[in-house]
């Protein structure tokens, strides 16, 4: 009940003490306000109240830390769900019993001390560390709080804390207790167990008739037929009204002209380069090349580069990387050298090793597929234009097959889907667009209405409408017998396997050897060293290894397999202690969160029995009343 309050160290006492001030003060109200009349508040303890506010005030802020954790903003309605308004109320209960306590005990707080607290909180200082009325006032003003607010309620936290102190302050953990942890904790075992699989106890025979019947009694609502509708839909995209053959020729060739960029290939050129340390030496290069001294290859052999050096690649003109090559490359004919171009990454030459000529595909190749895509940009535009002849066909009293029907959109049948999109033989239902949609919208739907269209994509509807409704029921045995036969066997044979493994189990408790079990089993025994408590073995799993700490050695257990439907009986063999185990051998915050694990024992103990010993009233309407502004 009371880990909502949990603080820097996990403890309860930390809990307590941050009861009323919580992060940027958003929560002023935990502990109630001590008044002599009846306000009106949310609960009373003894003469301790609660107010509206302030319980508006810790919802609130528990919402937002609920919201936080989940990543979204939570709705009251999954607050609701999560139970959180009991949790509050339940939280300021536990603050106000202690402070009815503290008020029977006539606890107080010196005036010097609550200045000094209050000067202590870092939310008060200034960069250079110290105390700062401006800081006090401004932070104070941000959350809308008066100083003399601030100034008792931090009165009551310190007053809160003198019962926690009183209580767990300094609880330590007995060091026997640390000793048997580190023991617990440093345990490892060995196990040894075998895998039985569905051949120990197969075959299955089939059930006698009335062992049949008696079963599916007890199961027919795993073979009901579930409710089946059948639907009429149309589907409304671009390409169902696209109509390539209101194309004309003239349309297709004026297209083709405008668009001759398209249905063509550009010119590429498949280019070396030789790339010199300097200008001069590049000049000398091309001189010796445009005398017929050397040739390109001869060059680029002097300078010890071979032909996969020098091939840059084929490209189009706009796809060389330099536009001095480019140009360059693009003015040459074919095994043409080029003079000295000064490119990106210094001087060079060129070569043009081979051209492939610009490709124009003809218009007798695409005129198809420009009738098409011509067609499909017609259809997009008037595609709103059949929606809204559609609809206004229907709101003219059409159904949906003659409105459908006017605006050339074709008609589909199902004669019978449930809400998963399987017809009665259980096979997919295919071909629905919008499947999920449509299905989850035609089951809410009555029979012959008309509906609103499912979206489909950015430029896309269905039509649908149910036209009739065949509702779930419960199915004869003969019309599933198969199915059930299966399932019968499936069963059986997962109840046989585990009553085998339970009687190996029993002849390995009444001291059968484990190796002589798995020889007359013809089975392999494996074994398991170094598991530890909480560990997740990749063949035993967490189930397995719990089982392996849960007997004591020579101890057996039973587990189901982690793969497939298998049983595994499990021995331990060994069990090791750790050696030189002690409390000081476990980290430091073990024995810590240990201390303040037992400080919260006490402190929760304590707040159960002050609510059972002073008066605790909730004022149900009150809640509500915090809930609605």
């Amino acid at each position: 009940m009371l880990t909502w309050l949990r603080g820097k160290s996990g403890s309860l006492m930390v809990k307590l003490l941050l009861g009323l001030l919580v992060v940027s003060f958003a929560v002023w109200g935990i502990s109630g306000q001590i008044l002599t009349g009846v306000g009106n508040h949310v609960l009373a303890v003894g003469d301790t109240r609660v107010q509206v506010n302030e319980y508006r005030l810790a919802y609130d802020r528990q919402l937002q830390l609920l919201s936080q954790q989940f990543g979204t903003r939570i709705s009251r309605e999954q607050a609701r769900a999560f139970g959180l308004e009991q949790q509050v109320l339940a939280q300021l209960v536990a603050g106000a019993v202690l402070d009815e306590q503290a008020r029977e005990m006539d606890l107080g707080l010196s005036r010097d001390r609550l200045a000094a607290l209050t000067a202590e909180d870092p939310a008060f200082r200034n960069a250079s560390g110290q105390f700062d009325r401006n800081q006090f006032n401004f932070v104070l003003q941000q959350v809308g709080m008066r100083p003399d607010d601030y100034l008792r309620n931090r009165e009551q936290l310190a007053i809160r804390q003198q019962i926690v102190d009183a209580v767990a302050d300094g609880m330590g953990v007995p060091d026997a207790f640390l000793d048997a942890v580190a023991l617990y904790q440093g345990e490892d075992r060995t196990a040894e167990y075998l895998i039985l699989d569905r051949s120990l106890v197969e075959p299955i025979e089939d059930p006698a008739d009335d062992v049949l019947q008696a079963w599916f009694d007890e199961n027919s609502a795993s073979f009901a037929a579930p409710e089946y509708r059948a639907l009429d839909y149309a589907k409304l995209e671009p390409e169902d009204i696209a109509d390539p053959a209101a194309i004309s020729d003239e349309q297709v060739a004026e297209f083709y002209e405008t668009h001759r960029s398209s249905f063509s290939e550009a010119e590429q050129r498949t280019i070396s380069q030789i790339v010199f340390p300097n200008a001069e030496a590049a000049e000398a290069a091309s001189g010796r090349i445009s005398s017929d001294e050397a040739t390109f290859d001869e060059i680029a052999a002097e300078l010890g580069r071979s032909a996969g050096d020098l091939t840059l690649g084929t490209f189009t003109r706009e796809d060389v990387p330099d536009p001095a090559i480019a140009e360059a490359a693009f003015a040459l004919e074919e095994d043409g050298v080029s003079d000295v171009v000064a490119g990106s990454f210094g001087s060079l030459i060129v070569r043009v090793d081979e051209i492939l000529a610009e490709a124009v595909r003809p218009l007798e190749d695409v005129s198809a597929e420009i009738r098409e895509e011509m067609a499909l940009d017609e259809a997009n535009r008037i595609l709103l234009d059949v929606y809204d002849a559609y609809e206004d066909a229907r709101a003219g009293g059409a159904t949906l097959r003659e409105a459908a029907s006017q605006q050339n959109l074709e008609i589909v049948s199902v004669p019978a889907v449930d809400a998963n999109g399987l017809d009665p033989d259980g096979d997919p239902v295919d071909g629905i667009p919008g499947a999920e949609e449509v299905l989850a919208a035609a089951f809410e739907a009555e029979p012959n209405a008309e509906n609103a269209p499912i979206t489909l994509g950015a430029n896309g509807y269905v039509f649908y409408e149910v036209t009739d409704v065949t509702p779930a029921r419960d199915r004869e045995l003969d019309e599933v017998r198969d199915d059930v036969v299966a399932e019968w066997r499936e069963q059986e044979g997962r109840r046989l396997l585990v009553e085998r493994a339970n009687e190996i189990a029993a002849q390995l408790e009444d001291g059968a050897a484990l190796g002589e079990v798995a020889g007359e089993l013809e089975l392999e025994v494996q074994t398991k060293r170094g598991l530890r408590r909480g560990a997740d073995d990749v063949d035993l799993g967490r189930e397995g290894v719990a089982a392996a700490f849960s007997v004591p050695a020579r101890g057996v257990e039973t587990i189901g397999s982690n793969e497939g439907d298998r049983q595994i009986v499990l021995q331990v063999s060994e069990v090791f202690a750790p050696a030189n185990a002690s409390g000081g051998s476990l980290p430091e915050n073990v024995a810590q969160n240990y201390a303040g694990g037992f400080g919260d024992d006490l402190l929760d103990q304590l707040v159960t029995r002050l609510q059972a010993q002073y008066s605790v009233t909730v004022n149900q309407g009150a809640v509500q009343q915090a809930l609605s502004f």
